[in-house]
């Protein structure tokens, strides 16, 4: 399993077009949203995408200005120390 979040910064006025554009990629929603143009959005990995790629389209989306990485966490590396 694999979860980051990503807080994302673009102009307030686009708000409700990225909300439903991010929703609308795979693992990906948001988690809040203050109203001031930054947008706390979640993204887990699931059984037909990862997490790479989601993070990836909601880089693209057209109105967000910057998107950066502010947590990640992965089951991964515990997995393969019980093994």
């Amino acid at each position: 399993m694999k979860i980051v979040s990503l807080v994302l910064k673009f102009m307030p006025r686009h708000a409700d077009e990225i909300k439903s554009t991010v929703e609308a990629i795979p693992g990906a929603s948001v988690a809040a949203d203050g109203g001031d143009g930054r947008m706390i959005v979640l993204v887990e990995d699931g059984p037909d995408y990862a997490v790479s790629d989601s993070i990836l389209q909601i880089h693209q989306i057209p109105q967000v200005m910057s998107t950066t990485l502010s947590y990640e966490y992965s089951d991964e590396a515990h997995a393969l120390e019980e093994n």
